[in-house]
């Protein structure tokens, strides 16, 4: 039905394969609403303090009680743009957009190296809490020791040496911390 009422209103198209597309209003409104959540996210973290692995659960009950008067006081606060707590850009970012700026999974990175976690998928409170307590958090220094046989990664941060399953590691985006030899 709700796909239905989204038709009805212009803001989604059903392909003949039954794949849903957003229209142009449709994708206008998509980044409004994100927007919106994103300076939430902020404004709990950075104006309140609240953890990081905490703001987007909170920020999606209370995004649908923010007024437009208080959206654009968030804004002129907290300012356009900006990476939200768990390491993301405001607007919606595909896995190809962060390969162009030098983006890799953590469970496609190469061992021996070090790392910088730069965004981390934020839709699972229990992942985040997880890969809180092994200390990965976006920004957060993290070396492959060794990828094993079952493509668990051993790591070496913050925490000490821990280990992490291919599933989570193919939610954490990471940057190259060391600077690429020449030869």
């Amino acid at each position: 039905m709700a796909v239905r009422r989204l038709k009805k209103d212009a803001l989604v198209r059903v392909q003949g394969d039954g794949h849903v597309r957003l229209t142009a209003a449709g994708r206008k409104i998509a980044r409004k609403l994100t927007l919106r959540h994103h300076l939430i996210e902020r404004m709990l973290a950075e104006l309140f303090g609240m953890e990081w692995y905490k703001v987007h659960d909170e920020a999606e009950r209370l995004e649908h009680a923010v007024s437009p008067d208080f959206e654009a006081k968030l804004l002129a606060k907290l300012g356009k743009g900006g990476i939200c707590p768990h390491g993301n850009l405001s607007e919606m970012e595909s896995p190809g957009s962060r390969r162009e700026r030098g983006l890799v999974l953590l469970a496609d990175a190469q061992p021996v190296t070090t790392y910088s976690v730069s965004g981390i998928y934020e839709r699972d409170r229990r992942l985040l809490e997880f890969l809180e307590a092994r200390g990965i958090r976006p920004g957060a220094k993290l070396r492959i020791i060794e990828r094993n046989y079952d493509q668990t990664l051993t790591l070496s941060t913050t925490a000490g040496t821990v280990s992490l399953g291919r599933a989570a590691a193919e939610r954490v985006w990471v940057a190259t911390s060391e600077p690429r030899s020449s030869s």
